[in-house]
């Protein structure tokens, strides 16, 4: 049994604080902390069978994330707060000597670039400590490694291309709204697409290699977009025989319309302008403008699709496997109060956290989720809420 400290509350933090709260075997005692104290009061309201602690704290604030961690105690901090802030609550728990848990890698807040490097730069500081940083388990990145190193571990001799293809079949009927962080999404969005290929990264525009895929389990067909997503990063570097790595996206018409004249207006900016005197990002105006994700649970209906495709070499012969996850918008909503994109980053991150603290998962240093067993994983992501689907030897075209 196990304290475990959650550090924002905004969807996901949601999510982890419910599912934790349902873990009562694992997880002890919750505290649940954030800039607004007011959110962690709301959330843990929702809990009534399971007493969740609150507190206020500046996440870009070493010194008072050091004095809560010392406050509290936890065995584990769960990062859920914004990317920006990974490196200062990684630094906080390196003084304190606690275990550390996040759902998306580092990104510098004045540069739309996101890569692991910052983070396993720690590695060395975390092992001489024997503690143990668990990075990006959300689900992509984070179901989908595990997805990966299933491939290789049960269905493949050797992996060599991967496509990463995540769908939202759902819709909220807004004219224009994101399903996280809208200034986090919008950065990634609008970035250079990279994938890997024979060694090297393949830089092209944007949102510029288009194809149509047959979603299962009657989604159907969607069209998806290339983009950079950061588990290709970490896989292609932990499974060598990678040969290419894509990540592939849908977006509805009206998505891309509404952010194609955002970024023609300037709106999409994340460099400073003067306005009236002060100085404003214009992203972060937009964030201000726009639904807040959160808002967004009670209206979204239909279901999500995220997995990995694998192609390969099983007994000499060319092969490929599916592996996948659906997740239902409006039953996500009636169990925790989020839709599904909430909670399919959400429930991974608890499960991370109940790897860690039942010593299934162990090592001393920065790790990604592949580098672990994915049947222990998935063992518990299953019961949690999130059943792993595979379709072995499928006929799924080649991306």
């Amino acid at each position: 049994m196990s304290k475990v400290l959650i550090i924002g509350a905004g969807g996901v933090g949601r999510v982890v604080t419910h599912k934790c709260a349902q873990a009562k075997d694992v997880f002890s005692a919750i505290t649940l902390a954030s800039r607004t104290q007011s959110k962690c009061d709301a959330i843990a309201a929702e809990i009534p069978d399971f007493p969740i602690k609150t507190a206020k704290v500046d996440a870009d604030n070493v010194p008072e994330l050091v004095a809560l961690i010392q406050q509290e105690k936890p065995q584990l901090v769960l990062n859920v707060a914004l990317p920006y802030q990974d490196l200062t609550i990684m630094d906080a728990c390196l003084e304190t000597g606690v275990d550390y848990l996040d759902t998306a890698n580092y990104e510098p807040i004045d540069t739309a670039k996101f890569e692991y490097s910052w983070q396993w730069a720690y590695h060395d500081r975390f092992k001489e400590k024997g503690l143990m940083a668990l990075l990006g388990s959300g689900f992509d990145p984070g179901v989908t490694n595990v997805y990966t190193a299933l491939a290789a571990k049960k269905y493949l001799d050797e992996i060599h291309e991967i496509d990463i293809i995540d769908a939202n079949a759902g819709s909220h009927g807004q004219p224009f709204a994101t399903n996280f962080n809208p200034e986090i999404n919008i950065r990634e969005v609008t970035a250079p697409c990279r994938h890997w290929e024979n060694g090297n990264w393949i830089e092209t525009p944007a949102l510029s290699t288009k194809h149509s895929f047959e979603f299962p389990d009657g989604i159907g067909p969607m069209n998806i977009y290339r983009m950079y997503h950061e588990e290709m990063e970490s896989l292609v570097k932990h499974i060598p025989t990678i040969k290419k790595a894509q990540f592939w996206m849908t977006f509805s018409d009206n998505y891309l319309k509404h952010l194609e004249v955002l970024q023609n207006i300037g709106m999409t900016r994340i460099d400073e302008v003067e306005y009236q005197g002060q100085k404003i990002v214009p992203l972060q105006f937009l964030k201000a403008v726009l639904p807040d994700p959160g808002s967004l649970g009670p209206l979204t209906k239909g279901r999500t699709c995220i997995g990995v495709i694998a192609r390969g070499i099983k007994d000499g012969k060319r092969k490929q496997v599916y592996i996948y996850n659906i997740c239902d918008h409006e039953a996500c909503y009636k169990e925790v109060n989020s839709q599904a994109i909430s909670y399919t980053t959400g429930v991974p991150a608890t499960v991370g956290a109940m790897m860690m603290l039942t010593g299934k998962w162990r090592g001393e240093g920065v790790f990604n989720m592949e580098q672990f067993d994915p049947e222990l994983f998935l063992d518990v992501l299953a019961p949690m809420g999130l059943p792993t689907q595979v379709i072995d030897g499928g006929e799924w075209p080649e991306l």
